[in-house]
Protein backbone atom coordinates (compact mmCIF):
# COMPACT_ATOMS: atom_id res chain seq x y z
CA UNK A 1 0.00 0.00 0.00
CA UNK A 2 1.48 3.43 -0.87
CA UNK A 3 0.28 6.30 1.60
CA UNK A 4 0.29 10.20 1.25
CA UNK A 5 2.29 10.50 4.02
CA UNK A 6 3.34 7.82 6.96
CA UNK A 7 0.62 6.17 8.52
CA UNK A 8 -1.37 8.49 6.23
CA UNK A 9 -4.31 7.63 3.68
CA UNK A 10 -3.96 5.53 1.05
CA UNK A 11 -3.02 6.60 -2.16
CA UNK A 12 -2.61 3.03 -3.99
CA UNK A 13 -2.16 -0.11 -3.74
CA UNK A 14 0.45 -1.96 -5.48
CA UNK A 15 0.82 -5.32 -6.64
CA UNK A 16 3.74 -7.68 -6.57
CA UNK A 17 4.12 -7.35 -10.07
CA UNK A 18 5.25 -3.80 -11.96
CA UNK A 19 2.78 -2.81 -15.12
CA UNK A 20 5.02 -3.82 -17.88
CA UNK A 21 5.17 -7.87 -16.14
CA UNK A 22 8.29 -7.66 -14.26
CA UNK A 23 8.65 -7.41 -10.77
CA UNK A 24 7.45 -4.74 -8.70
CA UNK A 25 10.17 -1.79 -8.17
CA UNK A 26 10.10 1.00 -5.61
CA UNK A 27 12.76 3.69 -5.82
CA UNK A 28 13.63 5.05 -2.09
CA UNK A 29 13.95 8.75 -2.12
CA UNK A 30 13.83 9.01 1.67
CA UNK A 31 13.48 7.77 5.13
CA UNK A 32 11.18 8.43 8.03
CA UNK A 33 11.56 6.24 10.84
CA UNK A 34 10.19 3.39 9.58
CA UNK A 35 8.47 4.45 6.74
CA UNK A 36 10.68 5.11 3.12
CA UNK A 37 9.61 7.80 0.54
CA UNK A 38 9.35 6.20 -2.90
CA UNK A 39 9.10 6.44 -6.54
CA UNK A 40 6.88 4.08 -8.58
CA UNK A 41 5.63 3.42 -11.86
CA UNK A 42 1.95 3.65 -10.09
CA UNK A 43 2.56 7.51 -9.51
CA UNK A 44 2.37 10.39 -11.63
CA UNK A 45 5.99 12.34 -12.63
CA UNK A 46 6.85 14.23 -9.62
CA UNK A 47 4.91 12.53 -6.74
CA UNK A 48 5.72 10.30 -4.08
CA UNK A 49 4.23 8.21 -1.42
CA UNK A 50 4.71 6.51 1.75
CA UNK A 51 5.82 2.55 2.48
CA UNK A 52 6.05 1.16 5.63
CA UNK A 53 9.55 -0.89 5.72
CA UNK A 54 9.00 -4.33 6.96
CA UNK A 55 4.84 -4.46 6.59
CA UNK A 56 4.89 -3.10 2.86
CA UNK A 57 7.99 -2.96 1.17
CA UNK A 58 11.66 -5.15 1.80
CA UNK A 59 14.93 -2.10 1.03
CA UNK A 60 17.46 -2.89 -0.32
CA UNK A 61 20.62 -0.68 -0.61
CA UNK A 62 22.04 -0.09 -4.02
CA UNK A 63 25.12 1.72 -4.90
CA UNK A 64 24.55 2.65 -8.46
CA UNK A 65 22.72 5.64 -9.78
CA UNK A 66 22.58 7.48 -13.17
CA UNK A 67 22.40 10.80 -13.68
CA UNK A 68 21.12 12.45 -17.07
CA UNK A 69 21.98 16.09 -18.57
CA UNK A 70 19.05 16.98 -21.01
CA UNK A 71 21.31 20.08 -21.98
CA UNK A 72 24.35 18.07 -22.48
CA UNK A 73 22.64 15.05 -23.96
CA UNK A 74 24.50 12.80 -21.60
CA UNK A 75 24.18 10.08 -19.07
CA UNK A 76 26.00 9.61 -16.20
CA UNK A 77 26.93 6.00 -14.33
CA UNK A 78 27.84 6.31 -10.98
CA UNK A 79 28.48 3.94 -8.25
CA UNK A 80 28.95 5.15 -4.71
CA UNK A 81 28.70 9.10 -5.81
CA UNK A 82 31.25 8.52 -8.77
CA UNK A 83 30.74 8.82 -12.33
CA UNK A 84 32.56 5.17 -13.69
CA UNK A 85 30.63 5.62 -17.36
CA UNK A 86 29.53 8.65 -19.68
CA UNK A 87 27.03 8.19 -22.22
CA UNK A 88 25.72 10.51 -24.99
CA UNK A 89 22.14 10.16 -25.49
CA UNK A 90 19.18 11.15 -27.75
CA UNK A 91 16.68 12.77 -25.73
CA UNK A 92 13.17 13.88 -26.33
CA UNK A 93 11.66 15.78 -28.75
CA UNK A 94 10.09 19.41 -28.25
CA UNK A 95 6.82 18.78 -28.82
CA UNK A 96 7.22 15.21 -26.23
CA UNK A 97 10.61 16.19 -23.80
CA UNK A 98 11.81 14.21 -21.41
CA UNK A 99 10.37 14.60 -18.02
CA UNK A 100 12.93 15.72 -14.93
CA UNK A 101 12.54 14.70 -12.21
CA UNK A 102 13.78 12.19 -9.28
CA UNK A 103 13.13 8.39 -10.95
CA UNK A 104 14.32 4.79 -10.68
CA UNK A 105 14.91 1.66 -12.48
CA UNK A 106 11.95 -0.04 -12.92
CA UNK A 107 11.80 -2.74 -15.09
CA UNK A 108 14.36 -4.55 -16.93
CA UNK A 109 12.66 -6.21 -20.63
CA UNK A 110 14.48 -8.18 -23.53
CA UNK A 111 12.45 -8.69 -26.68
CA UNK A 112 12.54 -8.17 -29.61
CA UNK A 113 11.09 -4.57 -29.82
CA UNK A 114 12.13 -3.73 -33.37
CA UNK A 115 14.38 -1.17 -34.65
CA UNK A 116 12.75 1.68 -33.22
CA UNK A 117 13.66 0.24 -29.36
CA UNK A 118 16.41 -2.56 -30.39
CA UNK A 119 16.42 -5.49 -27.91
CA UNK A 120 16.99 -4.56 -24.08
CA UNK A 121 14.81 -1.85 -22.42
CA UNK A 122 15.32 -0.15 -19.54
CA UNK A 123 11.90 0.95 -17.88
CA UNK A 124 11.38 4.01 -15.72
CA UNK A 125 9.35 4.96 -13.28
CA UNK A 126 9.06 8.00 -15.24
CA UNK A 127 5.77 8.88 -17.40
CA UNK A 128 5.29 10.65 -20.55
CA UNK A 129 3.04 13.29 -20.00
CA UNK A 130 3.57 15.06 -23.58
CA UNK A 131 2.98 12.71 -26.16
CA UNK A 132 3.46 12.83 -29.48
CA UNK A 133 0.77 13.57 -32.13
CA UNK A 134 -1.58 9.99 -33.04
CA UNK A 135 -0.68 8.37 -29.60
CA UNK A 136 -3.02 6.38 -28.02
CA UNK A 137 -3.63 9.12 -24.98
CA UNK A 138 -6.06 5.65 -23.14
CA UNK A 139 -2.32 4.11 -22.77
CA UNK A 140 0.88 5.37 -19.85
CA UNK A 141 3.70 5.57 -21.93
CA UNK A 142 6.66 5.05 -19.60
CA UNK A 143 10.42 6.81 -20.52
CA UNK A 144 12.96 4.06 -20.47
CA UNK A 145 16.36 3.73 -21.76
CA UNK A 146 16.86 2.21 -24.74
CA UNK A 147 19.01 2.00 -28.18
CA UNK A 148 17.47 4.20 -31.52
CA UNK A 149 19.10 6.81 -33.63
CA UNK A 150 19.47 10.62 -32.68
CA UNK A 151 22.44 10.22 -29.89
CA UNK A 152 22.99 13.72 -28.73
CA UNK A 153 19.89 15.17 -30.45
CA UNK A 154 16.45 16.02 -29.38
CA UNK A 155 14.48 13.09 -31.41
CA UNK A 156 12.76 10.67 -29.23
CA UNK A 157 9.05 10.28 -27.99
CA UNK A 158 11.35 11.54 -24.73
CA UNK A 159 13.30 8.17 -24.16
CA UNK A 160 16.71 8.54 -23.52
CA UNK A 161 18.42 6.81 -26.48
CA UNK A 162 21.71 4.91 -26.21
CA UNK A 163 24.02 3.01 -28.30
CA UNK A 164 22.82 -0.85 -27.99
CA UNK A 165 26.73 -1.48 -26.54
CA UNK A 166 25.77 1.13 -23.66
CA UNK A 167 22.47 -0.61 -23.19
CA UNK A 168 23.60 -3.89 -22.33
CA UNK A 169 26.21 -2.62 -20.17
CA UNK A 170 23.18 -1.14 -17.81
CA UNK A 171 21.67 -4.00 -18.22
CA UNK A 172 24.35 -6.11 -16.59
CA UNK A 173 25.42 -3.41 -14.46
CA UNK A 174 22.58 -1.11 -13.23
CA UNK A 175 20.09 -2.98 -10.54
CA UNK A 176 16.31 -2.57 -10.55
CA UNK A 177 15.65 0.42 -8.19
CA UNK A 178 18.65 2.16 -8.72
CA UNK A 179 18.32 6.35 -8.16
CA UNK A 180 17.66 8.00 -11.66
CA UNK A 181 17.80 12.06 -11.61
CA UNK A 182 16.81 13.75 -15.02
CA UNK A 183 17.98 16.86 -14.97
CA UNK A 184 17.59 20.03 -17.44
Amino acid sequence: MLRAQPGGKALVRVGPRGPLGGPLVLGVVGVRGRWVKVTAEALPNGHFAWAEFGRDVAVHPIQWELRASLSRRLLYVLRDDRIVRTMRVGIGAPSSPTPVGSFAVAEKLTGPFGPALGPRILVLTARQPRLPPGWNTSVTYYIAIHSGSGRGSAVSAGCLHATEADVRYLMRTVPLGAAVQILR
